[in-house]
């Protein structure tokens, strides 16, 4: 299983009120975007730097500042509460929008709506997010998206997810790291992360 756990003290911690089914849409909002922020720190750990010459108030030296451009790419709608939170760190991040459904015969994930900046298709760093991977159905059909426009170098972020999905994700994508909080146990019969954390969208926005 090739996927980068997050073990940080802070995000496990928050990690747990997250989980917490007593937990309002309110802190459930606000713990997620904290979530957000501390992983977009590891995520970007390594970027790509360029070293640029500066003038302190004592005298001139060298720095380093950001040499790469970042897109954000959230799944709809349950990605969009983590953006907020990369946007703390990298505000001049640009951000696409991948847009699925569920079709209710096939149960397989349709794409509805896909936005992508123009600097996705040149050197950038890419980064998908959604909250929860369960089946894997939906993060594969994103990345097939996003192959299908030649997008590249792509990173996807999640809080939660299973061995399972992960595996369908290596097997398909071998070259996209996955970053995440939490491999949880298995999924239920309806499909839901165990121990999980509910419904991501509906806990975000607090709907049924």
């Amino acid at each position: 299983m090739k996927i980068k756990i997050i073990n940080h003290s802070l995000i496990q911690h928050k990690l747990t009120l997250l989980r917490d089914k007593k937990t309002n849409s309110k802190d459930f909002r606000e713990y997620l975007d904290e979530i957000s922020r501390l992983l977009a720190f590891e995520v970007l750990r390594n970027i790509k730097l360029k070293e640029i010459e500066i003038e302190t108030p004592i005298k001139k030296t060298t720095g380093k500042i950001l040499n790469e451009k970042i897109n954000l790419f959230p799944i709809l709608r349950a990605g969009q509460g983590m953006v907020e939170g990369f946007l703390g760190v990298v505000p001049n991040a640009k951000i696409g929008h991948i847009g699925l459904y569920r079709d209710e015969k096939t149960l397989e994930p349709k794409k509805y709506l896909f936005k992508f900046p123009s600097d996705a298709k040149k050197e950038s760093l890419n980064i998908i997010l959604d909250p929860m991977i369960a089946t894997g159905g939906s993060a594969i059909e994103a990345l097939k998206i996003l192959k299908k426009e030649k997008i590249k170098n792509i990173k996807f972020v999640s809080i939660v997810t299973v061995e399972e999905a992960v595996l369908k994700i290596n097997k398909k994508f071998p070259e996209v790291e996955l970053i995440t909080c939490s491999v949880d146990q298995k999924l239920n019969q309806k499909g839901y992360i165990i121990p999980g954390l509910g419904d991501a969208g509906d806990r975000i926005y607090g709907t049924k």
